[in-house]
């Protein structure tokens, strides 16, 4: 209940404000600003074709924010791997890691476009960018966090460097590994929303409704889209909490509660 309790108090106060405003404070003209939570529930998803338009949309949003959230999982620990056995590679290759979380998305976005197509892979290139470093900095972090006297003791029973990777420092690196996992899904679903707003071609994801339900003007349905947007990147969240939790929660203070 102390769970589950707050966060519905805040929810009923935040639709309780939002109705107000809706009802009360804006005129009925311009109530297209911000359309009362049951008109979006009616409009956006009880309406079938409505709610079919959304859920397919939702469909190819969670397919390209999970398999950009794949390939950056692939490569964001295998580099953080690498990089943590070789100081010198550490030092060549992390300043350009850096560049990329640095540089404007929507600078990319249009070269993206450009060089791979208009299509899925480009949105996946967008969720890649967008969740790489968060894996690559709290792997990296964690592998080089291991207390030294861990690393004494390995020494003392003569481990090798592999030995040393997989039996001390990736198991000391998964609650910081978690911690970026959850960060990159983040990432990952509002990269797939933000490619979906420059690569239209072949089947509408979320980014596409929501900028077409704008130049309609049909608030309600743009509303129920960032809704479900939100509510992915939410359910992704709580997910990787769930699997952290489940795998370090026994051992590690970071997961607990």
């Amino acid at each position: 209940m102390r769970r589950v309790v707050p966060p519905l108090v805040v929810l009923v106060l935040v639709f309780g404000a939002w109705t107000f405003f809706s009802y009360v404070v804006l005129p009925p003209r311009r109530r297209f600003l911000l359309p009362p939570v049951d008109e979006v529930v009616r409009v956006g998803f009880l309406d079938p074709d409505n709610r079919a338009e959304l859920l397919a949309g939702l469909g190819l949003t969670s397919r390209v924010a999970g398999m950009g959230l794949l390939i950056s999982v692939v490569l964001g620990v295998g580099l953080a791997v690498v990089m943590a056995q070789s100081r010198w590679l550490e030092r060549a290759v992390y300043p350009y890691v850096v560049v990329l979380q640095t540089i404007p998305v929507l600078a990319l976005v249009p070269l993206f476009g450009f060089w791979f197509g208009f299509g899925f892979p480009s949105r996946v290139l967008v969720c890649v960018l967008l969740s790489l470093f968060p894996l690559v900095a709290n792997t990296l972090f964690g592998i080089r966090s291991v207390p030294r006297a861990q690393h004494q003791l390995f020494d003392l029973h003569g481990a090798g460097r592999w030995a040393r990777l997989w039996k001390l420092q990736l198991p000391a690196a998964l609650p910081a590994l978690f911690t970026g996992l959850r960060i990159a899904a983040g990432g990952s679903v509002i990269g797939a929303v933000v490619g979906d707003f420059f690569f239209r071609q072949g089947e509408p994801g979320l980014g596409v409704l929501i900028d077409n339900y704008r130049s309609q003007l049909a608030s309600a349905q743009m509303f129920a889209a960032v809704v479900l947007a939100s509510g992915l990147g939410i359910a992704v969240f709580l997910v990787f909490g769930a699997l952290a939790r489940w795998v370090v929660g026994r051992w590690h203070e970071s997961a607990d509660g």
